[in-house]
């Protein structure tokens, strides 16, 4: 199984595959979101005090918080180089 990795800021790392969407937090529905994901214990905040800047969701139904833009992890999730592949 080949799994690939993305960084999302700050050292923090998360499996590509499993990823739905990359969304902003602008948004009434998604603050809706992240709330109840913090309510059901499903919320990562990984943006180490700073203001969140991307929302990913996860197959898992985890919500995870990062302070990169998201056309940047998008980015790395395109880019090649950012991938890392663990075997």
């Amino acid at each position: 199984m080949n799994i690939k990795l993305i960084n999302i800021g700050f050292g923090n790392i998360v499996s590509a595959n499993r990823i739905i969407s990359i969304v902003s937090p602008e948004s009434a529905p998604i603050k809706r979101t992240i709330q109840e994901a913090r309510d059901r214990g499903m919320l990562i905040d990984a943006t180490y005090g700073r203001r969140t800047r991307a929302v990913i969701i996860m197959d898992s139904d985890h919500v995870i918080l990062s302070a990169v833009q998201p056309e940047t992890v998008a980015q790395r999730l395109t880019n090649k180089d950012d991938i890392q592949d663990e075997g």
